[in-house]
């Protein structure tokens, strides 16, 4: 095993709006926003237990796909979890499925986040092979 003395501390995203973009990801994932510096907020699980996400106000706007995106997964059903993130504020793009020909084949919802960041849904009933 190979000792690392480093972790991942937040994922970071430019924004124009990060109080929105941060409100919508908190309400997302159930974790709560604070404010660190103007214009800028870090949303976190209240248990301490998950990753962060941190928002960051920039001047320009997104232009083209994410290079990085979140994929978020749900234990229920895939169709109810993607219904309540578009009442939250989100768009959806498509839903896409794997070829039955691959060694894991998936099933997963694209969507968009108020900002226009791709971002994924799925279930652990349309996922295979993760560990």
């Amino acid at each position: 095993m190979i000792e690392v003395s480093v972790s991942l501390l937040a994922v970071v995203v430019d924004c124009r709006d990060p109080l929105r973009q941060a409100e919508f990801w908190a309400q997302a994932l159930a974790y709560k926003v604070s404010r660190r510096n103007p214009d800028e907020f870090q949303v976190s699980d209240p248990a301490g237990a998950g990753g962060s996400l941190y928002f960051m106000k920039v001047p320009e706007p997104k232009v083209g796909k994410n290079r990085l995106h979140v994929d978020l997964v749900t234990s229920g059903s895939m169709e109810a979890e993607v219904t309540r993130l578009v009442k939250a504020g989100a768009q959806l793009v498509e839903v896409r499925q794997d070829p039955v020909s691959h060694d894991n084949p998936d099933t997963w919802t694209v969507m968009l986040d108020p900002e226009g960041n791709e971002f994924c849904v799925t279930s652990t009933s349309t996922m295979t092979g993760w560990e």
